[in-house]
């Protein structure tokens, strides 16, 4: 990982936008750090759109997407797609009703096997709101060593399901979508364009966000990504000075300057 701070202006001022995750990105201990929130809302002022795609619920997700300066949040790791359209709340899903009631009994089950057969593991507190998938926690309010997570993980997988493990949660659900299916969905939906990810930068800041670090070339890791550089095969491109919501601060603030610039000579 290079420092951000070297990445070149030129390159930063051929961004389309934004692709980010959210917790421990944007957030902190839950809660939207200020710097962030006031970042979205000079890059919506700019006309730079931002799509977070998160492993939180749908449920967590929808006051969210109503009030922060986004164009659309894409939930449970690719599967549901939030956006404000005239004041009101859009839900797009990738599966239909019926896959998605199959779908829910499985995971349930799967669910109920982990807490049985893996002591000390408890649903993520927000389990209520999750409409496609189910989360274990590891270190929001439970602290579960890396042995623990890999036993997770594969009891998911042992059921069927993909398992990608957050900076808090384990997520595990039924589908091939990801955090990549869902850049490519929602900008072709919010934007209506297609999705050429060399026009995009990436924030993230775990190993759920690996598969976007290897997809899209111009990607960040905010600084608190050291914890978990032992477990990536593929690191991003760059990483902020700052941890978290300021690390986003960092990199939307040189995005604005790098346009502004090419702007002031053309």
């Amino acid at each position: 990982m290079q420092p951000f701070a070297s990445c070149p202006v030129t390159r930063l001022s051929a961004v389309r936008g934004i692709l980010t995750d959210i917790d421990d990105t944007l957030t902190a201990d839950g809660a939207i750090a200020p710097a962030a929130l006031q970042a979205l809302h000079e890059l919506h002022e700019a006309g730079m759109p931002v799509i977070a795609i998160t492993g939180r619920p749908a449920g967590w997700s929808e006051p969210f997407a109503l009030q922060w300066p986004v164009r659309a949040i894409v939930a449970e790791n690719g599967a549901v797609m939030l956006r404000a359209q005239a004041g009101e709340l859009r839900r797009d899903f990738t599966q239909d009703a019926d896959t998605r009631a199959a779908n829910f009994a499985r995971l349930q089950r799967c669910a109920q096997a982990v807490l049985a057969e893996l002591p000390g593991t408890r649903l993520a507190t927000d389990s209520a709101g999750r409409l496609t998938d189910i989360a274990v926690d590891h270190s929001e309010f439970v602290h579960l060593g890396e042995a623990q997570i890999a036993q997770v993980v594969a009891l998911m997988q042992a059921h069927g399901l993909h398992a990608t493990v957050s900076s808090i949660h384990i997520n595990g659900w039924i589908g091939e979508h990801s955090k990549w299916t869902a850049a490519s969905w929602a900008v072709q939906t919010a934007l209506g364009e297609a999705f050429v990810a060399e026009d995009w930068l990436y924030v993230g800041d775990s190993t759920n966000d690996q598969l976007m670090f290897q997809r899209v070339p111009l990607s960040v890791g905010v600084a608190n990504i050291r914890r978990f550089v032992s477990q990536l095969n593929t690191l991003p491109a760059y990483v902020t000075e700052a941890e978290r919501g300021e690390g986003f601060a960092e990199a939307a603030r040189a995005l604005l300057l790098a346009r502004r610039l090419a702007s002031a000579r053309a």
